[in-house]
């Protein structure tokens, strides 16, 4: 699975006009199952970045992870992570997951996460979604398991 992790103060999901998850300070993550992915990936990266310490403590040091300052995360399906773009001006996606089992693995991604004690709000998966995000730092992870 392929994740972008960003921290954030704030961020929303809109699918039509309502929003349907959001968070204040915390994660925005946007996930992506690849082909070959099972629930073993999505436990790992969840685990992983439950416990990823990315937020500064008193010293301006990057020490803290969404767990220890009491943050939440938005979760959002994003099949354009898989995205090739070695060959040509138009990437290809044929790396990722199958539209059934990249929702079924979203789903239990989001969940792993929130069993890991992250409040998660998500988005709707396939749905064309407008994501709004006040990025904080910035900082921007790219994961990969």
């Amino acid at each position: 699975m392929r994740a972008l992790l960003q921290r954030v103060s704030e961020a929303q999901v809109a699918v039509d006009g309502e929003v349907i998850g959001q968070t204040g300070q915390g994660l925005l993550v946007l996930v992506c199952a690849m082909q070959g992915d099972t629930q073993a990936e999505a436990d790992r990266l969840a685990a992983k970045i439950a416990k990823t310490r990315i937020f500064t403590d008193d010293g301006g040091k990057m020490n803290h992870s969404v767990l220890d300052i009491g943050g939440s995360a938005l979760v959002v399906s994003q099949f354009t992570l898989a995205a090739d773009t070695s060959r040509g001006n138009r990437p290809g996606y044929s790396s990722a997951a199958a539209p059934e089992e990249g929702h079924k693995l979203y789903e239990y991604f989001a969940e792993q996460l929130a069993q890991q004690g992250v409040p998660v709000e998500t988005g709707r998966f396939g749905a064309d979604m407008k994501v709004s995000l006040i990025n904080d730092g910035p900082v921007t992870i790219w994961m990969e398991v």
